[in-house]
């Protein structure tokens, strides 16, 4: 049964009011930079004529982490959110400290992703954290955490998500990716701290640090609308195919057995079996090479990108599932969608 369809009332934040139908930028206050110079977390509010879920949007929460930025500066020029119902709330980089200095953590060295619900008087990590949690996340009904891969490690997109609760376990199905992952919380993360206020959230990982990756940046977009079709607070999308994603099993990291230039690492979304050669590591000079051997079935949803490692190093992260041959198809099916179109008419902007 649809939701009622009843008029919006004005929402306040940061003690400013956003009537129905309307956008509203804001800078919440940050402590200032040693320099005394001031900082603030930018939040963009759509809010909606009708009543309806408030969904956060959160990107950079580590600093260098810059796809999430991109797919919310398209998601807000997006035609789409003329018939919003509901309101969206964007914030494309919680971590302006990072985002300044391409850096994942703070100035203080501290994780801001193990820092919340925070502090109102604690360390830097954990007033950013308080601000976030108190005047924004407090707001929402649902939520959306987009991430990428570290520094020289890509991720196929992928949602992580505590697939136990049912509300989470189905906005993860509706973003669209074909691969989730059964993620337990981690202490001090913001989707720990969203539990604990009963607040359903994904966490969307694609691509790779400092870079911005198309592929990822429309799997993202896309997701995000689908996921507010899903919760009803835009029209219900153009009927096309919506296969069932995969479900991780588990996954593990191979770790190179040599130190040495690498070449030869399989790409995104390549099926593997037990004795296949993932890498190859060899002396700058080339007098030894060693391959790197896949351990069990699976398929790559995670590697390192840059060819120099040390013995011990992460090479590729795979996944593993029950059907690994279809999984592999089907990536490579949403790459070829990805390729052509968003599902939505694009705003003029893309």
């Amino acid at each position: 049964m649809n939701a009622p369809k009843r008029a919006a009332e004005p929402l306040t934040i940061a003690e400013q009011t956003i009537a129905p139908g309307t956008r509203v930028s804001l800078d919440l206050p940050l402590p200032r930079l040693y320099t005394h110079a001031p900082v603030t977390m930018p939040v963009v509010i759509q809010h909606g004529r009708r009543e309806g879920p408030r969904l956060l949007v959160s990107a950079a929460i580590h600093g260098d982490e810059l796809n999430g930025i991109e797919i919310i500066r398209r998601l807000l020029g997006h035609s789409a959110l003329e018939r919003l119902r509901g309101t969206l709330i964007a914030v494309p980089f919680v971590n302006a400290y990072g985002v300044l200095n391409h850096s994942r953590y703070l100035p203080d060295r501290r994780d801001l992703n193990r820092s919340f619900p925070g502090s109102e008087r604690g360390s830097l990590a954990a007033r950013v954290a308080y601000v976030f949690m108190h005047e924004v996340v407090a707001r929402c009904t649902h939520g959306v955490d987009l991430h990428t891969g570290a520094r020289h490690r890509s991720n196929l997109p992928q949602v992580r998500a505590d697939l136990s609760d049912p509300e989470t376990a189905r906005l993860a199905r509706a973003f669209g990716v074909p691969v989730l992952l059964n993620a337990r919380v981690r202490d001090g993360s913001l989707r720990g701290a969203a539990a604990d206020r009963g607040l359903p959230m994904l966490l969307f990982e694609a691509g790779e640090a400092l870079r911005f990756d198309e592929f990822a940046i429309r799997s993202g977009v896309r997701g995000v609308l689908s996921m507010m079709s899903a919760l009803e607070m835009l029209p219900k999308r153009r009927p096309r195919p919506a296969p069932e994603p995969f479900i991780a099993r588990g996954s593990r990291w191979i770790r190179a057995s040599e130190s040495g230039v690498v070449r030869s690492v399989l790409p995104l979304g390549a099926r593997v079996a037990p004795g296949d050669t993932v890498a190859i590591v060899a002396s700058p000079l080339g007098e030894n090479e060693v391959e790197i051997k896949a351990d069990r079935d699976g398929v790559v949803i995670g590697r390192s990108t840059i060819p120099l490692v040390h013995a011990g190093e992460a090479l590729v992260h795979i996944a593993t599932f029950e059907e690994g041959d279809e999984l592999a198809e089907r990536i490579e099916a949403f790459r070829r969608e990805h390729a052509l179109d968003l599902g939505y008419e694009e705003a003029p902007d893309g």
